[in-house]
């Protein structure tokens, strides 16, 4: 219970910071996080130190996802996130609850941590899963891996194909707008 309760206060606490005023979503690397509300941090924290104290063996689902956003949380700069620490705590999230999912981002955090190129192989891994054909994140993570591998045309490839699949019409234009920027 404390850890659901950690993991809605961290979720909530950036809700400002996640779109622009024209209703655009705003990556997570490019929030202002000084507009994410440290009152709701605060109390994350305090959820999941309580959590924590009266956990009985290994941690629970929510508690290992409230642990990862507390990572974010506890970054003042998108620069200074504890990428290496998101990446275990989604190790042990993809051991507790298996989910392309839970995978899909854990792809991400490795490329933080050991660059791109591990994570494109989880990715690809990820292609066959049905879970995922429709799931626009898929060739959007996989958009931007290729894109910082250098692979321009098949990022802007990966981004348009994640356009088509979103039902969104503001991540939609998010992700033409990153189609045109892959070259």
């Amino acid at each position: 219970m404390h850890g659901l309760a950690a993991l809605l206060e961290f979720q909530s606490s950036r809700t400002a910071a996640r779109t622009a005023p024209d209703g655009t979503p705003v990556l997570l690397k490019d929030q202002n996080r000084r507009r994410w509300n440290r009152m709701l941090v605060s109390r994350g924290i305090t959820a999941l130190g309580r959590a924590e104290a009266v956990a009985t063996g290994a941690p629970g689902p929510y508690v290992l996802q409230a642990a990862i956003a507390a990572c974010h949380a506890h970054a003042y700069r998108y620069e200074d996130t504890d990428w290496r620490a998101i990446a275990a705590l989604y190790g042990l999230l993809a051991v507790r609850v298996p989910s392309p999912v839970v995978e899909l981002n854990r792809a991400v955090a490795v490329s933080m941590v050991d660059g791109p190129e591990p994570a494109l192989r989880i990715v690809d891994t990820l292609a066959a899963e049905p879970a995922l054909r429709d799931y626009h994140l898929l060739p959007s993570v996989r958009g931007d891996l290729l894109q910082r591998l250098g692979r321009a045309a098949e990022a802007r490839a990966e981004f348009e194909r994640a356009a088509r699949l979103t039902g969104n019409e503001r991540e939609r234009g998010l992700l033409l707008r990153r189609a045109a920027q892959a070259g």
